[in-house]
């Protein structure tokens, strides 16, 4: 700030002639806001049962690492991310080989709930010494380790400074049938999507959602119940969530292309 005072006064003194005298008190600067921030929030307190698997399917080796791993270094590896932050369960017995202490921008919060919601809401709690009302949060979930660099970048730059927030989402290309009482029906397509994540909403604005709004079973839902709009970004199908053993294949054909 004192360089760029410096700068205007020569400035203002050059245009005005040689030997001018700019009267100081007359100039004003202008404040910038602050700029918005963004950080990561991953849930990673869940047990996979239906992976059926001796550990929690977030440590599954995939590719060469654990599936947590993955999606941890997706995000340190985008600029714009300023910290990372993984809630895993109170005695979780594997985060730390995971993720090592001295893994820089990343803090581990051992605050997991027993649903997904209460653990994303656990984490903007114990975050919010650390986090502006204004930043943004992405949430995304541990069991989708193909999210890559692109797919962050494409959110937040399509959501912008939208008021709302926004989502990464596949539109449905499939038929859908729908079973019920009465038999089998098909239903219309048209403006059907797949909510994948992240999920990117303002802290102040996610914290109220998860607060206010119960029986979600994402983000953007929660949001949706204030009767607010979120933005839809399409996706991609890198982005899968991993739920049953065959599905650790196509993620890794995924990763190594």
């Amino acid at each position: 700030m004192e360089a760029a005072i410096i700068n205007l006064i020569d400035g203002a003194a050059r245009f005005l002639g040689r030997g001018a005298i700019v009267d100081v008190s007359r100039i004003t600067m202008t404040q910038q806001p602050p700029q918005a921030r963004y950080f990561a929030l991953i849930p990673a307190a869940g047990v996979g049962a239906r992976m059926g698997a001796a550990c929690p399917k977030q440590y599954l080796p995939i590719a060469g690492k654990p599936m947590l791993r993955h999606v941890v270094d997706v995000f340190l590896s985008h600029p714009t991310m300023t910290h990372t932050f993984v809630v895993v369960s109170e005695n979780d017995a594997y985060i730390d080989d995971v993720i090592p202490a001295i893994l820089p921008h990343v803090t581990v919060l051992r605050c997991g709930g027993g649903t997904r919601k209460e653990s994303v809401l656990n984490g903007l709690q114990a975050m919010c010494a650390h986090v502006d009302d204004d930043d943004w949060i992405l949430v995304h979930d541990a069991a989708r380790p193909g999210l890559t660099a692109r797919l962050i970048e494409k959110l937040t730059t399509e959501v912008g400074d939208d008021k709302v927030g926004g989502l990464l989402a596949l539109p449905v290309v499939d038929t859908v049938k729908r079973v019920g009482a009465k038999g089998v029906d098909t239903l219309s397509r048209e403006g059907l999507w797949l909510a994948q994540t992240p999920q990117m909403f303002r802290s102040v604005l996610l914290l109220r959602a998860l607060m206010e709004v119960t029986d979600v079973t994402d983000d953007a839902s929660a949001v949706e119940a204030l009767g607010l709009s979120p933005k839809l970004v399409e996706g991609d199908v890198c982005n899968l969530k991993v739920t049953l053993p065959s599905d650790i294949r196509i993620v890794e054909m995924f990763l190594e292309r």
